[in-house]
């Protein structure tokens, strides 16, 4: 009965504490043609919060998520934008712009906790996107996988990453 108890406690604990989470990591993973992606984020929602702008700032590194950097690896080498990024693990940052393009940023240091001590001189490729502004609103920061691209959705932007066979 002891362990019982000690058990059913275990789960309550457990079940609050990732209640209590205010942004769940989350990962997301497919298929780009062939190649094996696998995206890892903290997941933020927008809580009635201005998001670009507001709560992250223009023209200013942002993690692309909450807490610790988010990461995309790829198990092939890839192109990207029409730049080639080999196989590997990489921190994942986005430069939000209030007009134009958005730099987003794959970097050879993926451990980090935020952009707090994001190098520059560590970028893997940096691409410029358009964003696409929606009159819908994303609550939850979303990384989902096209056959062609990785797509990142939060508030009312959408970010499309091309991917195409190396």
């Amino acid at each position: 009965m002891k362990n019982i108890l000690l058990l059913f406690g275990l789960i309550t604990f457990l079940s609050f504490s990732l209640e209590a989470q205010k942004s769940p990591r989350l990962q997301t993973e497919g298929e780009i043609f062939g190649t094996n992606v696998k995206i890892d984020y903290g997941a933020p929602s927008v809580k009635d919060r201005v998001i670009w702008g507001g709560l992250e700032s223009y023209d200013v590194v942002w993690r692309a998520g909450a807490n610790t950097n988010t990461t995309i690896s790829f198990d092939k080498d890839v192109s990207i934008g029409g730049q080639e990024l080999p196989a590997g693990k990489y921190g994942f940052f986005i430069i939000p712009k209030e007009e134009g393009d958005w730099a987003v940023i794959f970097n050879k240091k993926n451990a980090e906790w935020g952009a707090y001590s994001y190098d520059k001189k560590q970028d893997a490729l940096r691409l410029n996107i358009k964003p696409e502004w929606a009159d819908s609103n994303q609550e939850q920061l979303n990384y989902s996988l096209t056959t062609n691209s990785i797509v990142m959705a939060w508030e009312k932007v959408k970010l499309s990453i091309p991917i195409k066979e190396k």
